[in-house]
């Protein structure tokens, strides 16, 4: 049948509707998919989410009950970003605590164990690029309450509200959320995952395998229930592997290559995670949520976990940044990490997780620097 310009044949047409339908019918499909395993994995972190604090399990804070002023956010911090005058407001900041508790309770997340690993994760909203900083655990700071040593000691004193308080006092800060994490979280999430991929280094070789005996240990998972690192080079690394590789210290770079390296690991569990499928991860959430403290519902958690493809790592740093910090022994705080500005470090601080190039501290920070200059300048002549 001859045709006219711009026309097309009767036959093909109705082939044509028929694919589009075809194609209409499996979007809808795949969208209706898609809202029954989002409403499962609510239903599932729900049923996790309703331990009470007494038995054994997830353990949850709603931190909307709780006034910004006692997380440590500042008056002028939340101007901001309520009037979204500051590149802040466009991002999720959360607060990652990996506590030093060598046991399986979840109990221990609470309080009196020092926070061995302090991270930011700020999430920029709009793209879901992802920035980590390391605090090092072992910098002078105000733990909030005026008390100045160790910001590590924050957690051990007032569990993880008091140690966000701390972030947000020091470092200008809107965190209004935590994942605080055991040993124990961190092997079960790496093992469910299937492990991860990490070079290991000659030096890190010498160390890592008496880390696996010590948490093994402490876990009463046995002395010898562990797989030896035998060589060094890129390799796929267990729950326990991975963990050990965590806490080694004692090579070149000391405390700032250990956060380097739990910096590290996270970035290759995001790797993994990017890669399983649906049922993995929700394997993953319900068996590592039961050694997990956390203030984030089960809203939020379903939306990272649901979309976690959409999020890149694309920078990581640590604070205090390198050219602006020294170390050397504070009376009886010990060795510790010292800013030699804290004013200088927060602006470097917003200008790396937001891009904020013109970030003017607040009167606090101000004047948290001015007394860390004071009590720590007699020890470092």
């Amino acid at each position: 049948m001859a045709t006219g310009k711009g026309t097309r044949p009767v036959g093909n047409g109705g082939s044509m509707n028929q694919k589009a339908r075809a194609r209409r019918n499996r979007k809808i499909t795949i969208f209706f998919i898609e809202i029954v395993i989002i409403l499962a994995m609510i239903g599932i972190l729900w049923v996790i989410m309703d331990k009470t604090e007494e038995a054994e399990g997830l353990i949850y804070t709603d931190t909307r009950e709780i006034a910004p002023e006692e997380l440590g956010i500042s008056e002028v911090v939340q101007e901001q970003v309520q009037e979204a005058e500051s590149p802040m407001a466009g991002y999720l900041n959360i607060a990652l605590f990996g506590v030093d508790a060598l046991s399986s309770s979840s109990k221990d997340l609470l309080k009196g164990y020092r926070s061995d690993s302090i991270m930011i994760a700020s999430i920029n909203l709009d793209t879901c690029d992802v920035k980590l900083v390391s605090v090092y655990r072992d910098t002078y700071l105000n733990l909030s309450n005026d008390t100045y040593t160790k910001c590590n000691t924050a957690y051990a004193k007032g569990g993880a509200q008091q140690a966000v308080s701390m972030l947000n006092a020091n470092l200008d800060m809107d965190i209004t959320n935590w994942v605080s994490v055991s040993y124990k979280a961190l092997i079960t999430a790496i093992d469910d995952l299937g492990g991860i991929y990490i070079d290991v280094d000659s030096a890190e070789l010498e160390h890592i395998n008496n880390y696996q005996i010590s948490i093994a240990k402490s876990l009463k998972l046995g002395e010898n229930n562990y797989t030896p690192v035998t060589t060094k080079g890129y390799q796929k690394l267990n729950g326990l592997q991975a963990s050990a590789y965590c806490r080694i210290r004692y090579t070149a770079g000391d405390d700032f290559k250990r956060a380097e390296r739990q910096r590290e690991v996270l970035q290759a569990m995001m790797e993994e995670a990017k890669k399983a499928n649906v049922n993995d991860l929700l394997t993953f959430s319900a068996d590592v949520l039961n050694y997990t403290y956390t203030s984030l519902d089960s809203e939020t958690i379903t939306d990272l976990l649901s979309n976690i493809t959409k999020y890149n790592i694309v920078d990581e740093g640590g604070f205090p940044a390198e050219d602006m910090r020294t170390t050397g022994t504070i009376g009886a705080d010990g060795s510790c990490v010292v800013p030699l500005d804290l004013v200088d470090n927060v602006v470097w601080l917003h200008s790396f997780l937001f891009g904020d190039e013109e970030y003017h501290p607040s009167g606090t920070v101000q004047n948290y620097s001015v007394k860390i200059k004071s009590d720590t300048s007699k020890y470092l002549k």
